[in-house]
């Protein structure tokens, strides 16, 4: 059955809630198993972290020619075939016998990722263009992409201890079931716009740029920044991107992403700000869970459970975005929202080898974690308003890979930073000096997300009573 009444815009909310959840969920359920998953299928040290490069490989480098596929293609097509990719991976992964059946499964899951991420985030702002409605459409958003990442923690240990490490795998299965089946009852919409071939060589260039960014960025925990492996791979990504930019700017066919988008001042600003963060939050992630278990000794369920105020802080933030959102500018959460994460992570600075759970993580915890909610939806909201339809594939693609590129980014340079403040020692003191400044480090990160937000992006007003009137009638004529 397709659904073309009202309900289809609730429909599509669900769905791309579920959609969002999995994809977040997917970025950190498999960390807290990757010992087991060691042990269970012999990975050696240095093969066990393409657990987690292959996917970020895939989805990050792939991201924007998802989002254009979903522009030219539809969305819901793409969407289908992305959460069919995913669910699929995701079970002959769960069923891997040896690593490199294991790798290959994340790989294919981050394409689907590629695929379904851009698609879903496009339908959404499709369906709810302004108004209040778009406000709590994307908080509903955020607050599902920040709940995945905070409760990934959360299901991976509880599921790698009590079921065993295939099951951060199995997982995502029935999501993606859930998700496709009530994708698969919405009108597929308007016919998408076809206006000339397409750029295959622009798509060739910018996946094969992003994809050698992100691979020269993962790879610095075996070969520093200077060394000549990475240099020349950074040197070759750029110029493949430059090149992309010059085939954008002179083909005759229909480019992978307009440049014009990137003038805009919403759109390269909401995408540096979204880097920034994206940086920030993904060493915070990584180091407050090392501190946990290297540091105050907790086991990898526990570890989870003591997540729970941070992702609780996070749909709190996202909630209250919402409300806020009705009052003030997209703009001002994020600048509210990045000062408040960069209190929480300078907090985490502070964490002490013999400290506890209550003294250094609770406190730190909370305000972080709302903070990174309010910035959410109105980074969302930011990236895409004003963006016409047939573009809001790309531009829900390039909001995606600057999350992403910039969790690669900050997670590789502050690894390092890390790694050099804590140099050959091992015991809880040294750890903790480098997870520390790390984390200082990270906060410097989100200060300057709020000095962007503040130069880059215009001021704009909240919805008008009379938008948000006239938003809830055109609803509910869907």
């Amino acid at each position: 059955m397709v659904i073309k009444s009202g309900a289809r815009p609730r429909i599509i909310l669900a769905a791309v809630a579920v959609v969002q959840f999995m994809v977040s969920l997917d970025l950190s359920v498999v960390n807290v198993g990757l010992p087991q998953i060691a042990a269970g299928l012999g990975f050696s040290a240095v093969g066990l972290t393409w657990v987690i490069h292959a996917y970020a490989l895939t989805f990050g480098g792939l991201l924007l020619l998802g989002g254009k596929a979903a522009d030219r293609y539809g969305r819901k097509p793409v969407l289908l075939l992305g959460l069919g990719l995913f669910g699929l991976a995701s079970l002959v992964g769960g069923f891997a016998q040896e690593p490199g059946h294991l790798v290959a499964a994340r790989a294919v899951q981050g394409i689907g990722a590629a695929a379904l991420a851009p698609a879903a985030l496009a339908l959404l702002t499709a369906t709810f263009p302004t108004g209040k409605v778009r406000v709590r459409a994307i908080g509903v958003w955020s607050a599902m992409n920040a709940a995945g990442g905070a409760f990934g923690v959360l299901i991976g240990g509880l599921l790698t201890e009590y079921a065993g490490w295939r099951w951060v795998m199995f997982v995502n299965v029935p999501m993606a079931a859930c998700a496709l089946a009530m994708v698969w009852r919405v009108a597929a919409g308007p016919s998408p716009v076809r206006s000339g071939r397409p750029d295959v060589l622009g798509a060739v260039l910018a996946t094969s740029g992003m994809t050698l960014l992100v691979f020269g960025i993962v790879r610095t925990d075996r070969y520093s920044w200077a060394s000549p492996i990475t240099v020349t791979t950074l040197a070759v990504a750029a110029a493949l991107l430059v090149a992309f930019i010059h085939v954008e700017r002179t083909t005759a066919r229909e480019p992978l992403i307009r440049l014009g988008l990137l003038t805009n001042r919403s759109v390269a600003g909401a995408n540096a700000y979204s880097l920034l963060v994206g940086a920030a939050m993904a060493a915070a992630f990584y180091f407050v869970s090392l501190y946990l278990q290297r540091v105050l000794g907790v086991g990898p369920a526990l570890a989870g459970v003591e997540f729970l105020p941070f992702a609780l802080g996070v749909i709190a933030g996202s909630v209250l975005a919402v409300k806020l959102g009705y009052r003030l500018a997209p703009r001002t959460l994020l600048v509210i929202g990045g000062l408040l994460t960069a209190t929480g992570l300078a907090w985490f600075g502070l964490i002490s080898p013999d400290g506890a759970f209550t003294t250094d993580v609770l406190g730190p915890s909370i305000v972080a974690g709302v903070g990174f909610g309010l910035c959410l939806g109105p980074v969302v909201s930011t990236a895409t308003a004003g963006v016409a339809p047939h573009e809001a594939g790309a531009a829900s693609g390039l909001l995606n890979s600057s999350r992403q590129l910039g969790a690669s980014l900050g997670l590789a340079a502050l690894g390092t930073v890390a790694h050099d403040r804590t140099g050959q020692a091992i015991t809880p003191e040294a750890l903790n000096d480098g997870y520390a400044l790390s984390l200082t480090l990270g906060a410097a990160l989100l200060v300057a997300a709020v000095l962007v937000a503040l130069t880059v992006l215009r001021r704009t007003s909240p919805p008008s009573q009379a938008e948000q009137s006239d938003d809830r009638d055109s609803l509910l004529a869907r």
